[in-house]
C-alpha cells in the first residue's frame, strides 16, 4: 500500500431512485431515501478516498459505522457523500463521513474500515461453507 495521509478525502454520489427508497429496501414505509442507502454511499466515499493508495490484491472492508440520518430526501434528488480519513491505526482506518442532498446536510458520523488482501479474505469467508 502506498503511504496514506490523514486528511485525504473521497466522494460518492447518486440520484435517488425508486430502488433507494425506504419502502423498497425494508427500512421503513415511506418514499424517502433510505438510511441503508445513505450508509452505502458513505462507505463508497470512504472506499473512493483510499482507492488510489491500494496496490495489488489490497482492498478494504467496513467494520463499523456510527451515523445519524438527520434529514429526509425525496425521490429524484441528488445525494453526495464525503469521507475524510481522520485516523490510521495500522490496518484500521477511521473516516469522518457526511451526506448531503441538494437542500443541505442529511447525515453525518464515523466509519471504520480495515485493509485486507482480497483473495485471502474471501477464501477465509468461503471456508465457513464447509462448517455446515
Amino acid at each position: 500500500m502506498k503511504k496514506l495521509e490523514i486528511g485525504i478525502t473521497g466522494t460518492s454520489e447518486l440520484t435517488v431512485r425508486t430502488e433507494n427508497l425506504a419502502i423498497n429496501v425494508g427500512s421503513g414505509s415511506l418514499e424517502v431515501f433510505s438510511t441503508p442507502d445513505m450508509i452505502m454511499l458513505m462507505e463508497k466515499a470512504a472506499c473512493n478516498c483510499i482507492s488510489e493508495y491500494l496496490e495489488n490484491d489490497e482492498t478494504s472492508v467496513g467494520t463499523e459505522i456510527n451515523v445519524k440520518h438527520i434529514s429526509a430526501t425525496p425521490n429524484n434528488m441528488k445525494v453526495c457523500a464525503e469521507a475524510e480519513l481522520t485516523e490510521i491505526n495500522g490496518r484500521e482506518l477511521v473516516f469522518s463521513v457526511k451526506a448531503y442532498d441538494e437542500a443541505g446536510e442529511i447525515g453525518e458520523g464515523t466509519h471504520k474500515r480495515f485493509t485486507v488482501y482480497g483473495e485471502k479474505f474471501t477464501s477465509k469467508a468461503n471456508s465457513k461453507l464447509t462448517l455446515k
